[in-house]
């Protein structure tokens, strides 16, 4: 993910007190910018908390009285938009690193500072064992080097295994160390059989461990910790149902207890990503559930009145349009748009089973060919016995002619409707902010779909649906 730079330039604002001299110097080839900044990591965002002109002999020299905690921190180019690369803080309060303008880690030098060097020395390792592990899998392809290409590759984990195990676990702390310690993954035991559940179950354990020796600060100002967090939700649960989220979620909201700084680094980064996601069904579930059991119950003490009151407002629409909430019917004028009873139409009073709500707009070239799938599929199956579903398609147009002109030249034989007469408002009723959007109705006319399923996956869908004991 690429991260964003807050402009704000906090010049005159320290950690603390007890500020102390600095000097840290940036020798970087290939790097004339006439400015350079010092970032501090928080979340997917960097804020500005230092700066320097480029001197005379074209280094970077950030020195004054300040009182820095331990840490890792970005250095970010003068258009405060582009990361050079990140470096640690520890007890050092005067060093130098040499380096080329992508702090490519085996191109680094760092004088005067043993947690830095170690960084980069580790950085580099490891980045060297991932280009030796890749070429052993291109051996591996090749029948007749496959025996000793495994066999490399098992000396190789050994070789890093053991280099793991006496660099990164140091007698001293060094806080690079300490927060990939605290965000290790976790491992997973040859004998669990359902291993990927037990790695999810798992996944925070390190983080929580007693041996943790990364304080809360230096935790929520780290990128491994947005990182794993983004990783868990965003990665490892991207395709796992609503509950499955949301379970995950409640595990991890209770083992931070009462740290409401670190409840607040997770439900505020998290929370706008599972808000209106047109792509993964369910995430709007999720939203719900973070809105009511979080915020609305009164377990966010840093939100704003504006923030609830908009919350309170988003969830009482969207919870109306959540996978098994019953539809609302809707009354619309056909085509004719002559407003007398045989040319209003239900979404709900058909015989099919189930009922596509289809809202779509003339002037959208995506609905253009979205609903053009659509009447080759209706139309195949116009006289088949077994159609099970009707298509109710809302023009999602305030243009009714360019509408109607558009139904009548494309031939759309499914249910037409549009026009400013209807019972209530649809965009309310079903969350609808764009079209094309794809409302699923079951027999009993609950919401089944709520997102925007490609055309050719109707079908597919309807049966995985029956499949999985809804009939």
């Amino acid at each position: 993910m690429r991260r964003t730079i807050i402009t704000a330039l906090l010049l005159c604002t320290a950690f603390g007190v007890g500020a102390q001299s600095y000097s840290f110097t940036f020798r970087l080839e290939g790097v004339d910018d006439s400015m350079l900044y010092i970032g501090r990591h928080y979340r997917d965002d960097v804020t500005l908390i230092d700066s320097t002109r480029r001197g005379a002999d074209g280094s970077y020299t950030f020195k004054g009285n300040r009182t820095w905690k331990r840490g890792i921190y970005a250095l970010v180019r003068q258009d405060r938009t582009k990361q050079i690369g990140d470096f640690a803080i520890d007890e050092s309060r005067k060093f130098t690193i040499i380096s080329d303008a992508k702090f490519t880690p085996s191109s680094v030098t760092v004088k005067g500072c043993l947690s830095n060097q170690q960084m980069f020395n580790y950085m580099n390792t490891v980045q060297e064992a991932r280009k030796e592990a890749d070429k052993i899998r291109e051996r591996k392809k090749d029948p007749a080097q496959k025996a000793q290409a495994e066999a490399d590759e098992k000396a190789l984990i050994e070789r890093m295994e053991q280099y793991e195990a006496t660099t990164r676990h140091p007698k001293k702390p060094m806080v690079f160390f300490d927060l990939v310690n605290a965000c290790e993954n976790a491992t997973v035991p040859d004998s669990v059989e359902n291993k990927p559940y037990y790695y999810r179950h798992h996944y925070w354990d390190k983080l929580f461990s007693n041996d943790n020796r990364v304080q809360k600060s230096e935790l929520l100002y780290s990128p491994q910790l947005f990182n794993k967090l983004n990783y868990f939700f965003f990665g490892i649960l991207y395709h796992s149902d609503s509950d499955t989220i949301c379970m995950e979620l409640d595990r991890l909201m209770q083992r931070l207890g009462g740290d409401t700084a670190m409840q607040r680094y997770v439900l505020d980064f998290i929370a706008p990503k599972y808000f209106r996601s047109t792509k993964n069904i369910g995430w709007d579930a999720v939203w719900c559930h973070i809105a009511k059991n979080y915020y609305l119950n009164g377990r966010c003490p840093w939100a704003t009145e504006g923030t609830l009151h908009n919350m309170r407002y988003n969830y009482d629409r969207i919870k109306q349009s959540l996978i098994g909430a019953p539809g609302q019917e809707l009354w619309m004028l056909d085509t004719t748009q002559i407003d007398s009873p045989e040319h209003w139409f239900s979404s709900h009073r058909f015989p099919e089973k189930y009922v596509i709500l289809w809202f779509w707009d003339p002037d959208c070239h995506h609905c253009q060919e979205q609903s053009a799938e659509l009447k080759v599929l209706y139309d195949s199956l116009m006289n088949a016995p077994d159609r099970r579903f009707e298509v109710y398609a809302i023009g999602y147009e305030s243009d009714v002619d360019k509408w109607k002109k558009y139904v009548r030249e494309h031939e759309f034989h499914f249910v037409n409707v549009g026009g400013p007469h209807v019972n209530i408002d649809y965009q309310e009723a079903y969350n609808v902010h764009g079209a094309p959007t794809m409302i699923i109705l079951n027999e009993k006319r609950d919401i089944i779909m709520n997102k925007v399923l490609p055309i050719k996956q109707l079908l597919p869908f309807l049966d995985e649906y029956e499949k999985n004991g809804h009939h």
